[in-house]
């Protein structure tokens, strides 16, 4: 009976806590704020860039080329919510890209708009469109709420009695949980198949924000098919990653392609 009467208040905790995404249309989880998550990003991003060799845009072609193709597609996303009347969703964001030093073929984006690129992903884009489909994927992630979607499954997976304070006071799991969710600690998502989901999502509003940015969506096939090549087919059960498998993430970025290019106004690196 007491194992029932939790399911119970769980299941009505969740349902109350649940909000619907302005722009994707899903219901998300939400047990806590975008503004406590903004503070623990600005924390950890500081940290991060502190411990990690960043590449200086004022020296490098490179890092200025992230900091163009970031504040394009920022600018192409305020344009968008803003135009949408849904300004308020971005409340609080304070934009940073930084290109940092190191093998690993990846970006990230945490809340507030706090991006990072690693220079081993510069191989495999190889061009200026590319990392704009990329950044654009990651971005997304960002302004779609879907970190604090994963956190508010964890916490709800960990037990719903530490979801009340664990953002808002010195809690030694802020950082697990955080870091959990967000790169560089991230792993493995707390529910896979949302996670997946979240990558289509990603994968959708992410080119047409490049796109909307100035950045042709076609680049994206051709960076995906260079990124499946890299695996050399190791790409493991689909099960198993919270990424979609590859054959998949193109067939469905031919049709999000189509609908970009209709966004798709090409601008001058100058």
């Amino acid at each position: 009976m007491k194992k029932f009467l939790v399911a119970i208040v769980f299941l009505s905790f969740a349902t109350t806590s649940c909000t619907t995404n302005p722009i994707t249309g899903r219901k998300q989880l939400t047990l806590v704020s975008e503004d406590a998550l903004q503070q623990q990003a600005v924390t950890e991003y500081r940290s991060f860039l502190s411990q990690n060799k960043v590449v200086n845009a004022s020296v490098n072609k490179d890092a200025e080329m992230v900091k163009r193709v970031g504040n394009r597609i920022a600018k192409a996303i305020t344009a968008f919510y803003t135009e949408k009347g849904l300004g308020d969703v971005l409340e609080g964001y304070q934009w940073e890209f930084n290109l940092v030093q190191s093998p690993e073929v990846n970006a990230w984006c945490m809340p507030g708009g706090k991006v990072v690129v690693y220079t081993g992903l510069l191989g495999v884009t190889q061009n200026e469109a590319a990392l704009a489909v990329v950044m654009g994927h990651e971005i997304t992630h960002a302004v779609a709420g879907h970190g604090r979607e994963r956190i508010s499954q964890a916490l709800a997976a960990q037990g719903l009695e530490i979801a009340g304070n664990i953002f808002t006071a010195n809690n030694p799991k802020v950082n697990q949980i955080f870091n959990s969710v967000y790169a560089p600690g991230a792993q493995v998502a707390v529910l896979l198949p949302n996670s997946r989901k979240q990558e289509y999502e990603a994968d959708h509003y992410g080119l047409l924000f490049s796109s909307m940015a100035g950045y042709n969506p076609r680049e994206a096939i051709p960076f995906w098919e260079r990124m499946a090549a890299l695996k050399q087919g190791q790409q493991g059960p689909e099960i198993f990653s919270t990424h979609p498998l590859d054959e998949k993430r193109i067939q469905a970025l031919r049709g999000y392609v189509e609908e970009a290019l209709q966004y798709y106004k090409p601008v001058s690196n100058k």
